[in-house]
């Protein structure tokens, strides 16, 4: 088991250094087409939160996939994305193929209910990197698979999904992460103080940015939407999970430079990203 001491700082060089270029010569279809499963009728601005998120961060095109009232509410705010009208159900049922996309993710105000665990079972089968977060995060089994499979909980949500006791994974959030993430065959982003990045292999990584203006609704959702985008972009998906975590955080220290981080809504992370990114490159 990897020991907790051996984990690395993803710093500023890291970042700049693994940051991809876009080639003048390139085109939608270089980075290619992404799925975000998100939303639902009593949380549609999670769809749009993360949604704005990937479109912020390399995605060649975005799909969203929410209901049909979620895509009224939101699609003139997300202008750019197209949209999968009740893609839960068509996911769920197979009747939505998934071999075109780049990159999927799943859960951003979702419930984690009979429907969204039948689809998360037909996602995992995709050959695409796949993030699930939030309502997508349940305690499950997973099989083995050749594409990345990204977890990005918060510690509550680690606690229910992992059966950690909640005080152990405030102690231990890098033991913790790094057990689950090499039992299970998967990558867990722990978001907290100090987000950890377990990757399958024992690799793990802390990430230095971010501050308390994150804690509020949404920010969360942002992070998936910008991770996302980045293995839309990026060619090493780790470098994608690890650049998305950093420069999310990177927005909000920026923010709160000038403004009380009391007052940042999760939306202005997707306002910030443009600049904080042009810093890094």
């Amino acid at each position: 088991m990897t020991d907790p001491q051996t984990s690395n700082i993803w710093t500023e060089e890291r970042v700049r250094s693994t940051l991809p270029a876009r080639a003048q010569d390139s085109h939608k279809g270089t980075f290619g087409t992404a799925l975000l499963v998100a939303g639902g009728p009593d949380m549609p601005g999670a769809a749009l939160i993360s949604g704005l998120g990937a479109l912020r961060s390399g995605v060649g095109k975005l799909e969203i996939g929410t209901y049909r009232e979620t895509i009224r509410a939101i699609a003139h705010a997300a202008a750019e994305a197209t949209y999968v009208p009740d893609a839960l159900i068509h996911i769920a049922n197979g009747s939505h193929p998934l071999t075109s996309y780049k990159a999927i993710a799943c859960g951003p105000g979702t419930v984690p209910d009979a429907l969204t665990e039948a689809a998360v079972g037909n996602l995992v089968k995709s050959s695409a990197p796949l993030i699930l977060d939030a309502g997508a995060l349940s305690e499950r089994s997973y099989a083995q698979r050749s594409a990345p499979l990204i977890l990005t909980p918060h510690a509550g949500e680690f606690s229910r999904i992992s059966g950690y006791a909640k005080e152990r994974i405030a102690h231990s959030p890098e033991l913790c992460a790094s057990e689950f993430a090499e039992t299970h065959g998967l990558t867990v982003v722990l978001k907290g103080p100090q987000t950890t990045i377990a990757f399958p292999d024992g690799e793990l990584y802390r990430n230095p940015t971010g501050n308390a203006a994150l804690a509020k609704g949404g920010t969360g959702d942002m992070l998936a939407g910008i991770m996302l985008g980045m293995l839309c972009c990026h060619e090493n998906w780790r470098h994608a999970v690890l650049n998305a975590v950093y420069l999310h955080g990177a927005c909000a220290d920026e923010f709160i430079k000038t403004r009380s981080p009391h007052t940042m809504l999760a939306r202005d992370i997707a306002g910030w990203l443009p600049e904080v990114w042009k810093q890094f490159e």
